[in-house]
């Protein structure tokens, strides 16, 4: 549970998920298509559709209201420790918590996947996919687990979805070009019918890169550490670019707009009157303090006040909306040209970790619709109306420390790796062996080993591993998911299946039920003539 398993996925669905569904269909009553490029990881989806965990937070759910009702009991003016400006906090989560599950309950019938899907199919959203559960692609050792995860992440959309979808966000933004032989990232994009992704803005510019996310919300603890910088290429994030060998699109994130709502020393998050994350009451665990300031203790923040808060966001939205519109009028008048800017983000920053975060996202685009002519657009019809005209090679990188991939493999996470590599290649070498196979035991058994593959690639295991955030936890995830990998590829060679047993491992994890091991056949080198090349 609380703080790296289910609860985790509970808070974000109360503070992030139904909250931004809730203005996303408030501003569409206003007449306003949010036009946000919501991406939701398969793995996340598969989470979001399940019968446990939306049962779990129900229960969840109940609890908070539960807690605040306790609260303002205690903080009455005959209760425990009798307090107006608490009495008043626990009333105001009170009504929050009761207009969650009423909103989860009767206005999203307990469906939050499908709930965004409606968004989308009415033209208000749209949805981007990812890899399958969030592989950490640059560190994958074979292509067909890369094709698989990507292709898997693919079906699961349109399951849920109804649709393809037409773009990609890079797990942990991290890219391999093309080398020895083996194509760039963009190849299992391209493959799977995915038309575009984003990246960061130094990958497009060059130069050094820069502590944006680091210092913020889940990032807090990792180390910054630099590499060598690259010379300018001249180039900017004012527009997209498709890669030289395949026709995949990437747009790269603005700077100045990410920087100002990321950081937490410099942007509207560090914002004094904002509410503190970090501190909980020891007896509710709700949150009655406000940040107060950065370098304010635990021990001295002050309490919070939503009113105060509220107006800060007013005024931090008026400004945001002044320097995107600056930016691109900017960019106008130097070029002739209208101009892009993509900003990205976590999505639970919003709400999660910055409380405020889901009603500055509704001011803004409210006020860009009705005060600028900026357009909010998504991705895929800003590239409708104005694709590429350059192509570009991009170069190894992630959003992680330093622009490269040390948050994923160092030495406390390099033992991770041979083994993904070994249960790759066991993989693959099951596949070949049991192509023809689909049903029975032996079917099921190869299905459920491909779904303890994936899971065993997650990117979150060496990046809680790094970070020390839960470092026991994520590596007794990630070796429950390979010994039950092993467990099950021992049955399969043996060809004597334990049913009881499979069906123990098949309880524990069951996600992507249309996934298919023959996904996992080798896949052939791409052709230097192929007509993807532009």
């Amino acid at each position: 549970m609380w703080p790296f398993g289910e609860e985790s996925f509970y808070e974000c669905m109360a503070e992030t998920y139904i909250p931004l569904l809730n203005i996303i269909s408030e501003l569409w009553q206003e007449g306003i298509a949010a036009k946000l490029t919501v991406g939701i990881t398969p793995i996340l989806c598969e989470q979001l559709s399940d019968q446990h965990l939306n049962l779990g937070f129900e229960k969840y759910i109940k609890g908070r209201i539960e807690a605040a009702r306790k609260d303002e009991a205690r903080f009455s003016p005959r209760g425990e420790t009798p307090s107006p400006d608490r009495l008043h906090l626990a009333r105001f989560y009170l009504n929050l918590f009761e207009g969650i599950y009423k909103d989860y309950t009767e206005r999203w019938n307990r469906d939050v996947a499908g709930a965004f899907r409606k968004f989308q199919d009415l033209g208000a959203i749209e949805i981007t996919t990812s890899a399958a559960t969030h592989c950490f692609s640059p560190l994958i050792e074979t292509d067909s687990s890369l094709l698989c995860q990507y292709k898997t992440g693919v079906d699961s959309y349109k399951r849920h979805f109804g649709r393809a979808p037409k773009g990609c966000w890079l797990p942990e933004c991290a890219y391999r070009p093309a080398a020895d032989e083996r194509p760039g990232i963009e190849r299992w994009l391209y493959d799977n019918g995915l038309k575009f992704f984003f990246t960061e803005s130094f990958v497009i510019k060059g130069g050094q890169t820069v502590q944006l996310r680091r210092d913020f919300g889940p990032y807090g603890s990792i180390e910054y550490i630099p590499v060598a910088e690259r010379p300018e290429t001249g180039l900017d994030t004012f527009e997209a670019f498709y890669l030289k060998d395949y026709p995949v699109a990437v747009m790269g994130r603005h700077e100045q707009s990410g920087f100002q709502v990321w950081s937490a020393d410099h942007g509207y998050p560090g914002d004094g009157n904002y509410r503190e994350f970090h501190k909980k009451d020891d007896q509710s665990g709700l949150h009655y303090w406000k940040l107060t300031s950065t370098k304010t203790d635990l021990g001295n923040k002050e309490l919070y006040s939503p009113e105060t808060a509220l107006a800060r966001v007013k005024d931090n939205s008026d400004h945001y909306v002044g320097l995107l519109q600056q930016a691109l009028t900017e960019q106008l008048k130097k070029t002739g040209e209208p101009g892009l800017v993509m900003v990205s983000f976590d999505t639970e920053l919003f709400g999660h970790w910055w409380f405020e975060g889901i009603t500055f996202i509704k001011e803004v685009v409210r006020k860009l619709k009705n005060y600028t002519a900026v357009s909010m657009v998504t991705a895929s019809e800003y590239l409708e109306t104005a694709p590429p005209k350059r192509a570009i090679e991009l170069p190894e990188s992630s959003w992680g420390s330093g622009g490269h991939w040390q948050v994923w493999l160092n030495k406390d996470t390099e033992w991770m790796w041979p083994i993904i590599h070994a249960s790759e290649r066991a993989m693959e070498r099951l596949a070949v062996a049991h192509k023809d196979t689909k049903d029975g035991l032996v079917g099921r058994a190869l299905k459920q080993a491909a779904r303890e593959l994936l899971l065993l690639e997650s990117s979150d295991w060496p990046f809680l591993v790094t970070t020390g955030q839960a470092k026991q936890y994520a590596i007794e995830r990630f070796q429950g998911h390979e010994d039950r990998f092993r467990e099950l590829v021992k049955m399969i060679d043996s060809g004597q299946i334990d049913e009881a047993k499979l069906k123990a491992i098949e309880d524990i994890d069951n996600c992507f039920p249309d996934i298919c091991h023959q996904c996992f056949l080798p896949v052939d080198a791409p052709s230097t003539t192929s007509s993807a090349r532009l």
